[in-house]
């Protein structure tokens, strides 16, 4: 990080978080809520025996109905060094997961990208996952090229008012889609193993909100009017209203059928006929991760993968 300040993300807030934190609400030092097995992502990258999902804390949105806000407080996980960070990856690995899954990460890119090179040299040989709300800076982005297998962006809005709104991000339907067209160039189209796992290529999801489902027609034209059908999507029916959601009166219940059912007789209209769906029941506070990774656990992980790393240089 450049003592200028933090340029990593369309905010540009230019904190230096060598000294404080910035609007993502971290410094530079990683913070972790979660690292586990997951079985709630999308089959192709959960399979059977889940994604290693590594949840890092803040976010350089403000999506009034976050199920994950919790994070958004600077003391929220724990602090972990890139050593420790490296021997989390491996020992999800050594568990059986499908995938390394880097979620909310990015305002930790640059210093994701010296981590991530040499884990690879260190035995990590799974997918590595983007995960990601697609708020994301193109030139961040490019600093990624050849070590993220899988991109898994939301794209949430194609209204800039909405956005404003919901995310305090006017910018973000432009910010996103470029994001995407990045993320398209470095890794394309989704390829799939034998057993239907993803490994490569661009899974897009879209939250259908309640009362917005014309908007949500548009975000799938404009992707499709863009990219085609170069991306995999899927088309979300969770949706919980969330105690902060108390000032939107259009969020205050979930999707009705007949609005998530238009949504997705759109998509077969223009042509996204591979789209990934949801039933009505999937809108549970349910999907909510644990997020309890404990000093203790760190402690032993790091005490496992100790010698593996023994040689890896300081990051």
């Amino acid at each position: 990080m450049k003592p200028s300040g933090c340029m990593q993300c369309p905010r540009q807030c230019g904190c230096n978080r060598e000294e404080t934190i910035g609007f993502c609400t971290q410094s530079n030092t990683f913070r972790i809520a979660r690292a586990a097995p997951h079985f709630w992502e999308e089959p192709v990258i959960s399979g059977r025996s889940g994604s290693g999902t590594i949840f890092f804390c803040g976010c350089n949105l403000r999506c009034c109905y976050c199920q994950n806000s919790a994070l958004l407080d600077a003391k929220s996980g724990i602090a972990v060094t890139p050593m420790q960070l490296m021997a989390l990856m491996l020992s999800l690995q050594d568990a059986g997961v499908h995938n390394i899954n880097l979620v909310t990460a990015s305002h930790y890119t640059e210093q994701l990208i010296p981590l991530l090179q040499a884990v690879r040299s260190h035995g990590l040989e799974i997918p590595v996952v983007w995960n990601s709300s697609a708020y994301e800076s193109v030139e961040s982005l490019r600093l990624l090229d050849g070590l993220v297998n899988i991109y898994l962006p939301d794209f949430k809005y194609s209204s800039k008012t909405t956005a404003a709104d919901y995310s305090h991000a006017p910018d973000y339907p432009d910010a996103a889609l470029n994001a995407i067209e990045e993320m398209l160039r470095q890794v394309g189209p989704p390829q799939y193993d034998e057993n239907g796992l993803m490994i490569k290529g661009v899974q897009i999801r879209h939250l259908v909100l309640p009362g917005h489902a014309m908007e949500s027609r548009r975000a799938l034209w404009m992707l499709q009017n863009r990219f085609g059908n170069t991306f995999g999507i899927s088309i979300m029916n969770q949706y919980t209203p969330m105690p902060q959601t108390a000032g939107h009166p259009k969020l205050s219940r979930t999707v009705s059928e007949k609005e998530y059912d238009s949504v997705i007789r759109y998509a077969l209209q223009i042509g996204l006929d591979r789209a990934l769906i949801q039933e009505q029941s999937a809108a549970s506070q349910s999907f909510i991760p644990d997020f309890t990774l404990s000093e203790e656990k760190l402690e032993e992980v790091s005490e496992k993968y100790k010698k593996t790393l023994a040689n890896c240089k300081k990051i």
